[in-house]
């Protein structure tokens, strides 16, 4: 045994390792209800080893979803929420809600409400132009944050994990290129996170020291004129300074702008193209390979940047990026990070926590094909081990 798998504290939690389940879509929510499916896929998690499964993506506004299937969290999916957290607690794990406002990620066409972002832009999703927020917008965003914050404490959650990542609106706030205000919220790199800071500080008077708070940050937007490193880690210097939160787990790029630098791998340009609407696959066609750039794999990508934050914080950083071998999370562990968080290996394998535990396997098989991306439209899962009709065969050397 190493220190991946001793109980460890995340606030008032123990965890019984340092292994979480990174947030991803589960495309198991058809019109943005709970189901049983949905139950399954994290049941399926916790009953693998990992510690904490972190549901995805749970919007606290209207207009806030990345479309119609993303739950909204009020008072009607408390009882399927619960469902799943009661699921995930009989398999001796715990439970993260990932709290967010989808802002320029969100397609409003779908949504039935006009995406709020920081300034007016176009938004290709819902082929429309968004709104900027206002006072109003500001303020009663941060209170859907504290009402969502209350009722995942009411379902059970153990943890929340408010989105500061990929673009979504408390992200674009940071962002230079998104933020184009000239008021409190815009302009200076305080400004710019004044919102976010807010957010944070409003969800953990709501619950006290009952629950987890984390924040999922970029290190980098990805292009330019985004928030980068150095920015991020002043951002992060404040909010540890706020003294509101448990930890924070590190991502980076942007689901609008460049999701792959999240990825790493394989850019899957046919299978992404065919779930797209029909007028925008012509396009995709002229310019997805510019949309889906494509940057080598390697394992833990993003460790280099997230190196900066361990020395500079004493909070708690969860490495995420890459985390794909043994040998890899307990050299992330030994070296001072607080916990690892893994996506496309739990995906594809979700019993690997514990067979790295009992030593019968030190890798997790995934190919970083990234076919599993755009599965979230049909149901998220790994192409290579669950395929479905349709499926284009898997190229074993990917």
């Amino acid at each position: 045994m190493t220190a991946l798998f001793e109980p460890t504290t995340l606030g008032p939690l123990t965890l019984r390792n340092r292994i979480i389940k990174s947030a991803t879509f589960e495309g198991r929510t058809p019109g943005g209800r709970p189901t049983p499916e949905w139950v399954e896929f994290h049941r399926r998690i916790a009953a693998g080893g990992t510690a904490l499964t972190t549901v995805a993506y749970l919007s606290v506004s209207p207009e806030g979803g990345t479309d119609r299937n993303c739950i909204k969290v009020l008072p009607s999916v408390v009882d399927g929420m619960r469902e799943l957290t009661d699921a995930v607690h009989a398999e001796g794990a715990l439970a993260a809600a990932q709290l967010g406002h989808a802002g320029p990620v969100a397609n409003s066409r779908s949504n039935g409400a006009r995406s709020v972002t920081p300034s007016a832009m176009f938004n290709p999703l819902g082929m429309s132009r968004s709104r900027a927020a206002d006072e109003y917008d500001i303020e009663r965003i941060t209170s859907d944050f504290v009402r969502s914050a209350r009722l995942c404490e009411e379902a059970g959650f153990d943890s929340l994990e408010l989105h500061l990542g990929h673009g979504y609106l408390l992200s674009s706030f940071l962002c230079p290129k998104l933020n184009k205000r000239t008021d409190r919220w815009g302009g200076s790199l305080e400004n710019r996170a004044r919102f976010p800071r807010q957010v944070v500080a409003a969800v953990r008077e709501a619950v006290g020291r009952r629950l987890a708070v984390t924040v999922k940050l970029n290190t980098s937007d990805g292009f330019r004129g985004g928030l980068g490193v150095d920015e991020s880690l002043e951002v992060a210097r404040w909010l540890e300074q706020d003294g509101h939160l448990d930890a924070i787990e590190l991502t980076g790029g942007s689901s609008l702008s460049n999701p792959m630098y999240l990825f790493r791998g394989d850019a899957p340009l046919q299978e992404f193209r065919e779930t797209l609407p029909w007028h925008l696959r012509g396009g995709f066609r002229l310019v997805g390979d510019k949309f889906l750039k494509k940057y080598p794999y390697e394992e833990a990508f993003f460790i280099e940047k997230a190196r900066r934050y361990r020395d500079a914080l004493e909070l708690p950083i969860i490495l995420l990026g890459g985390i794909s071998r043994l040998d890899t999370a307990e050299s992330a562990i030994g070296e001072g990070f607080g916990f690892v968080a893994m996506g496309r290996a739990l995906l594809h394998d979700p019993d690997l926590p514990n067979q790295w535990s009992e030593g019968t396997r030190d890798d997790s098989g995934c190919i970083h094909c990234n076919r599993c991306m755009p599965t979230i439209y049909t149901g998220t899962r790994c192409p290579l081990v669950d395929p479905r009709p349709g499926d284009r065969p898997i190229e074993m050397t990917a």
